[in-house]
């Protein structure tokens, strides 16, 4: 008999995530992905400033912390048709590079780990083999017995206390849970590591963008980051050193730490390669501008249908009509008033909350669609695109982490393999390595013009009568993020932000066309019912960012158990 299982709130996370499965003979036969919070910024933007806007939509997330802030700087200056000047691009990027790497090292050693990592199981490792293990995958200096040691006793300390910590409420021993002791032991290691790299990342970002989360530093037309190579007060080389030096510590992590440790994961979960794929239409955008006007790129974006790379088509520039053209909202199963589709320039922003409907509306997210699909949108799809151009960092990487996993577990596996609950994670720290390589090239190229005498940062812009329309997208931690925006003499008359979450949390169309989050649930197993692992594995690869109680329920929604989740 099936049966229903919520999980709600899904913890780990940002904000408020329902998900709802139907459970028959093992597997996950259905689902529903609810957002359970709605903010409203879309509304309180209405009839301000445009040059106000990157301040207060960066408010949406503590947790996406640069993200809002650059898109909409775009959306005004698309709609107003600026260029800014190319001391202001490298710095906006080094920013992004910086702050994705922070995020998708957070995401994966604190937020995605434990649900592959058993903690409690390392404490019967020997930290010898553990040693052994770790220096098999890479030279990283703290792979050592000591090391391990060190770890390991602390652990059984908090395990002897009862006090787990961070670490509390996990499903230790869960049947789902399989790699050995050692590895748990390893990756506990580095877990504790990973807090101070993300915190040189948070440095760097700080130092460039006046502080961190919310940076200061941005302006609609360039950035308020002074550069004075003789001032103690702007940017100077002793800063530029300094971020420097921070940078290729992370660097050294994500190759050393981070990478070999999913690339390890993924082969010792080889069976899990084949779970989780659910829609393969992918979408992306280019980002790291090379120009003042957003034409040229360091990393790619485009589109893919059905998993065919050779359907690949990119997106060329700010102002691509082949983007600005597709991308529409549908409410159909939404919390809004009316069931329309339409696109971001023409929407409104009218609540309309029901209740949970199953068959009506469930979900605070609209539905994302581009060209009429349903499409994922994160590290997996940038990824995909860039392997599918032959972007020569990103093809590196693909290469090398495959090549890797397929000798550890004695497997054959290709791109496809990325298609999966483990290979998001994957293709996430593959992204990680691009763009910390990346966050170094274009400090040197800042650098470099600002030896070369040029320290303009800034054009202001000019509103002039009537109405301008822009987007503006950024291609964040999470995927694929646009703000699209409508001025009329100089105010804001409509604004909406089409993002990462939305394009994967939401709900189904008016088509019955499942999103991501729900598609990629499917046919997914379930070991014990009254502790859905397995659901949480595959929601987490994504990184929604939308608190912590469990309800199983019969089809008929009568509770029968309730249970905490880490």
């Amino acid at each position: 008999m099936a049966k229903r299982i919520t999980v709600d709130p899904i913890t780990r996370i940002e904000g408020h995530l329902r998900i709802d499965v139907e459970v028959d003979e093992g597997k996950v036969k259905n689902a529903w992905s609810s957002a359970q919070m709605w903010r409203g910024i879309e509304v309180i933007l209405q009839g301000r400033d445009p040059r106000d806007a990157w301040l207060i939509t960066q408010r949406v997330c503590g947790v996406c912390t640069t993200v809002h802030a650059i898109c909409s700087v775009r959306a005004v200056e698309n709609a107003l048709g600026m260029e800014i000047p190319i001391n202001a691009q490298y710095i906006r990027n080094i920013i992004i590079a910086a702050h994705g790497n922070q995020d998708h090292i957070v995401h994966f050693y604190i937020l995605s780990a434990l649900d592959w990592v058993d903690v409690v199981s390392a404490i019967n490792a020997d930290p010898k083999k553990t040693a052994q293990i770790a220096q098999s995958l890479s030279d990283w200096p703290n792979n050592s017995v000591d090391r391990f040691k060190q770890v390991q006793d602390k652990l059984k300390s908090l395990v002897k206390s009862g006090q787990l910590g961070p670490f509390a409420n996990g499903y230790w021993g869960h049947p789902a849970m399989k790699l050995p002791p050692e590895v748990n032991l390893m990756a506990v290691s580095h877990y504790l590591e990973s807090l101070d790299y993300q915190r040189k990342l948070d440095s760097a970002i700080a130092i460039l963008g006046g502080k961190n989360p919310h940076i200061q530093n941005l302006s609609v037309g360039g950035v308020t980051t002074a550069i004075n190579p003789n001032s103690d007060s702007a940017l100077n080389v002793e800063r530029l050193y300094w971020i420097k030096q921070m940078l290729e510590e992370v660097q050294s992590f994500v190759h050393k730490v981070y990478l070999p440790d999913v690339i390890a994961i993924c082969a010792l979960y080889k069976d899990w390669l084949n779970y989780g794929a659910g829609v393969r239409n992918y979408l992306a955008v280019p980002d790291l501008p090379l120009d003042r006007k957003g034409e040229r790129f360091d990393i790619p974006g485009g589109t893919i249908f059905n998993g065919d790379l050779s359907t690949v088509r990119e997106f060329k520039s700010f102002n691509d009509p082949y983007f600005r053209d597709n991308v529409a909202e549908c409410i159909a199963h939404s919390w809004y008033q009316g069931s329309w589709t339409k696109h971001p320039f023409n929407e409104e922003t009218v609540p309309n909350y029901t209740g949970f409907q199953s068959d009506g509306k469930y979900s605070w997210a609209k539905s994302p669609r581009f060209k009429g699909m349903p499409m994922q949108v994160g590290p997996l799809s940038q990824v995909l695109v860039g392997y599918a151009v032959k972007h020569e960092l990103i093809t590196k990487y693909v290469d090398y982490s495959l090549a890797t996993l397929n000798k550890i577990a004695g497997t054959n596996v290709g791109i496809e393999a990325l298609e999966s609950t483990p290979g998001r994670h994957l293709a996430r720290a593959i992204r990680s390595a691009v763009l910390i390589d990346l966050s170094l090239k274009h400090l040197e190229l800042l650098t470099e013009n600002i030896g070369r005498g040029d320290y303009d940062i800034y054009n202001p812009p000019n509103f002039p009568q009537g109405i301008q329309k822009g987007f503006g997208f950024h291609e964040a931690p999470r995927g694929t993020l646009s703000h699209w925006i409508v001025i009329e003499d100089g105010r804001i008359k409509n604004y909406q932000l089409v993002v990462p979450s939305t394009w994967n949390a939401g709900p189904r169309d008016e088509k019955g066309q499942l999103g991501p989050y729900e598609a990629s649930l499917l046919n997914n197993p379930i070991a014990e019912p009254n502790k859905p692992l397995e659901v949480l594995r595959t929601v987490h690869s994504f990184d929604p960012c939308i608190a912590c109680a469990v309800h199983m329920l019969d089809p008929y929604g009568k509770e029968v158990t309730r249970v905490k989740v880490l």
